[in-house]
C-alpha cells in the first residue's frame, strides 16, 4: 500500500476553472456575472431546502407538555 491510498481523495472542483489570461476586460465582466447568476440558483436552492427542512421540523414537533 502506499501513502496515496491512505490520503482521503480531494473533491473535484464543481466548475472547471476559466484561463483568464486570454479574455478582455468586457468577457470578465461577462464571466462575473455569471458566476453571480450561477451563486444566486444555489443560494435559492439553499433557501428551498431549508424551508422544506423548517415546515417538516414544525409539522413533526411535539407539542410541549409544559406550556
Amino acid at each position: 500500500m502506499s501513502r496515496e491510498d491512505d490520503e482521503p481523495e480531494k473533491p473535484r472542483p464543481r466548475l472547471a476553472p476559466l484561463l483568464l489570461d486570454p479574455l478582455g476586460v468586457g468577457e470578465l465582466r461577462d464571466y462575473i456575472v455569471e458566476l453571480r447568476a450561477e451563486i444566486a440558483r444555489a443560494e435559492a436552492a439553499i433557501a428551498r431546502k431549508q424551508d422544506h427542512r423548517s415546515a417538516a421540523d414544525s409539522f413533526f414537533r411535539r407539542p410541549d407538555p409544559a406550556g
